[in-house]
Parts: C-alpha cells; structure tokens; sequence
C-alpha cells in the first residue's frame, strides 16, 4: 500500500474539528507521510499548532504550516501561497480543498496542475459547467477526487440505503430535513465570507440532505426553489442566515430543506439537524426518521467546556467524530465523520496502488481503471457520481438570488439549469 503526502488548504474549523485529527492518526497508521496545511494567514495556523485537542491525542506528531506562524505578522495574507505549498508535492500525492465554497474551483484547478488526487469538502463547486471541467481533466490525467459528504458514512444511512433498494420502504413521496448550525458561527470568519454575493445556507449545509436523499433512493432532484431571510453579522456584512429550499425529485417527491445559523447557543447540542421521509407502497406507506443531532446520549457537566456553545447539559453526538482512548499512546478517532476521511484517502492509495510498476499512459490508464470502479459503486461521491449536486446548487442559488422562483434542472447532453 502506497503513502500520501498531504496538503490541506485552509485552516479553519473544519480542518481543526475533522480532517486534521483523521489525518493525524492515519499518519500514525502510516497510510499518510508528512502533513502541510497552508493557510490565507498565519493566526489560523497558530491556533492549529496550539489547540490541546491535537497536541495531547497525537504527543508528539505536527504539522508543516505555510505561512510559517512562527516568522510572520499573524494578520499579514498570503492568497498565492497554496499554490507554492501544492507545488511542493510529489506528483499522486494528496490536496485537501477546505476553504470557502466559492474558492473551491480555483484551489481544485491549482491541484490538478499539480498532478495531485484531492478531497474536497462539500460542495465540489458551484457550478456544475465546472464540475464538468474538473471530471473530464482529472479522468485525463488520472486523478482521484472525493467529495467529502461524510453524512452518507452514518451507519444509518448506508442502512436506509439497502433498505430503500430492497423495495422495503416504498417509494419516496415527501419528506422535511433540517440542519441549523450555531449561532455563535456568526462571530467567526463566518462573517467574513458567508455573505450573499457568495453562499447561503442551502448551498452550504442543506447540500448534506440533498445528497444523502439523492444517495439512499437513486432518484434525481429536477426543480428547486430557495428562500432566504437575509441578515447583518457582527461585522456589518450582509448574508442570508436563513435559507428555506424546495427539491422535487425525477418521480414528484418533494423534500423541504430548513437551513440556518440560529440554533441557540444555550442548546444541549451541537446544532439541530435530521430528517424526516414518507413513503408510499401498495397497500401501506413507509416511513424514515433520522435525529441526527441526538443520538440518545445525555450528559451534564459539573463546569462548561471553553469552546464557543459549550454548556452544562449536553447531547453531544457521538457517532460524528470523536477521539477516544483505546490504548498506547495517541487517541483514535472514531465516527462517520473519520470514516469518510479516510474512504477517500483510501480511494487516493487505491488509485495509486493500481499503477504501481507503471510508467507513462499505462500507469494513467490504470489509475482511470481504479476510479471508475470507485465511481460506479456509488458510495464515496465523485464529480463523475454525484453531479447532481451542482447542478442543486447552481440552480438554488439561482432561485434565492430571484426572490425564490422555481428552476428547472436538466439532465443530458446539455445538462444545465434555467428559471421556470
């Protein structure tokens, strides 16, 4: 099995909460080699090094930061400088896109110059025209990307999945899901990028239930509609904080998406998320409930943690992700949010492995080989599988940016969307 050297792009929360403690421990089972995160700036980078979360459940493993925190004015930017830090990679190695959404396309291009497999968190792009692009170059050159919607690695949903396939629910008629991030995200570097002109809720955590949707029943979402209730940050920027969507799917099925940063930061959880489906048989209907921001756990605490919604009486969700201690001298992490971290960097090393011993065309030709096995069995999301997704998110933001008309989706040679 071959080794990944990685570059994350991006610093922020999600590097901190998932990808950086998966990377660490599959470093520690030597699936991955040395880890760079480069960073728009150094103070990110600094509170990475410094959290006590990394340093006591991997003693003694670190990071390369680029800009060097250490040598640099915290606050000083140095936008071009992933570039030079993907640059530093061996060819086949690994690009983890952990920015903003609508700086996804422009990292994603820079790592396939580079001859690099890559991760992206969710969604790829937004615009499937690009994500078009992106399929057919690195199928060119032989380069694997995984889309990191880790909702579909809860054991729950690849148990809906099956379920669904087997004829044992019905068939999906209408369905509510909801997903509300924090309040408090609204006094980070939230509001220094989720404005209008860039994203809205739908697009960036509602996309986890359309996808999840689309993964359990095969079916294809054909219209969407989006409203958002546009609000200031702390800062003065304009965003929506909240987001109402509308998919209708290729067999009339209809799911509303709630999304927003408003759940209450005195709340026992997390956030609040799941779903609700209905289904319809021949003589009975189904029916799928999903919590997924409670999972039967409760605790209460004799003093808060110091992380931003921490209280006293908590749900904490154990199957997201969570380092736990098993032994020797390092946690291990465990959860779905681990689990598609390292699926994809899995389908990385399986990519390279196929090639090994070959040069030239034939070693392209059988990571291509590699990859489309990993698209065709549909469960790691691909450009090449999971498409749909883009043209979700072209289409919503379309829709919100026009007071909520319908858009259509359409499919084929020339796939694409339009207002109704």
């Amino acid at each position: 099995m071959s080794r990944l050297d990685v570059v994350i792009v991006g610093g922020g929360m999600i590097t901190q909460m998932q990808i950086m403690p998966s990377l660490l421990y599959l470093k520690r089972t030597g699936r991955i080699g040395e880890i760079t995160v480069s960073a728009l700036n150094g103070r990110p980078l600094k509170a990475l090094a410094e959290d006590p979360l990394f340093t006591e459940a991997f003693p003694g493993d670190t990071f390369r930061a680029m800009p060097d925190f250490r040598k640099v004015d915290l606050d000083e930017t140095f936008p071009e400088l992933f570039k030079e830090a993907i640059a530093s990679l061996e060819p086949y190695n690994l690009v983890v896109v952990a920015v903003p959404d609508q700086l996804h396309y422009g990292v994603l291009k820079a790592a396939m110059e580079r001859n690099q497999h890559i991760l992206c968190v969710k969604p790829l792009v937004l615009k499937y025209e690009q994500s078009v692009e992106i399929e057919k170059e690195a199928r060119k050159k032989g380069l694997f990307i995984g889309v990191e919607y880790h909702k579909r690695f809860d054991r729950q949903s690849f148990m809906a999945r099956k379920l669904y396939r087997e004829g044992r629910f019905g068939e999906l008629m209408i369905g509510h899901a909801c997903l509300m991030e924090p309040w408090y995200y609204r006094h980070s570097n939230f509001q220094n990028w989720f404005t209008c002109e860039n994203t809205d809720p739908f697009t960036y955590i509602g996309c986890h239930y359309v996808d999840l949707v689309a993964f359990i029943t095969g079916l294809k979402p054909v219209e969407v509609s989006v409203d958002g209730k546009v609000g200031k940050f702390p800062n003065g920027k304009e965003g929506y904080l909240y987001s109402d969507g509308r998919v209708i799917w290729e067999n009339g099925a209809i799911l509303d998406v709630v999304n927003g940063l408003g759940y209450p930061n005195a709340g026992a959880g997390g956030n609040m998320q799941g779903m609700q489906l209905f289904f319809e048989g021949a003589e009975d209907g189904g029916y799928l409930e999903h919590q997924d921001q409670f999972r039967g756990v409760k605790h209460s605490y004799i003093r808060a943690g110091s992380d931003p919604g921490d209280s006293l009486y908590n749900e904490p969700n154990p199957h997201y992700m969570r380092l736990l201690y098993r032994g020797g001298d390092h946690l291990v992490p465990a959860g779905y949010g681990y689990e598609s971290i390292e699926a994809i960097v899995n389908g990385a090393i399986r990519t390279n492995d196929a090639a090994e011993g070959l040069k030239g065309d034939k070693a392209t030709a059988k990571r291509r080989e590699a990859i489309e096995a990993v698209d065709a069995e549909g469960i790691i999301a691909t450009p090449a599988n999971s498409s749909y997704n883009e043209l979700v998110m072209e289409a919503g933001r379309l829709s919100i940016r026009n007071d909520g008309r319908k858009t259509v989706i359409e499919y084929g040679g020339k796939a694409g969307v339009r207002l109704k």
